[in-house]
């Protein structure tokens, strides 16, 4: 019998909105430990389920920083 954590059901959310679905907790844990070391804020893993009923905003447009 295949454990909850070992199916690919997990979600990683971020302050930008879904960061990605269809994981095992294992890579959903590694993906929000790297978009952490990254700088992103409010990370969380949850089911595709919780995450599809989530209104998300959008994400916004990556600008280069400006000298």
């Amino acid at each position: 019998m295949t454990s909850e954590l070992g199916r690919a059901k997990w979600a990683v959310v971020s302050d930008r909105g879904c960061e990605a679905t269809s994981l095992t907790h294992e890579e959903a844990r590694r993906l929000a430990h790297r978009l952490a070391g990254e700088g992103r804020h409010g990370l969380c893993i949850m089911s595709d389920d919780a995450a599809g009923r989530l209104s998300s905003p959008a994400k916004p447009t990556e600008v280069p920083n400006r000298i």
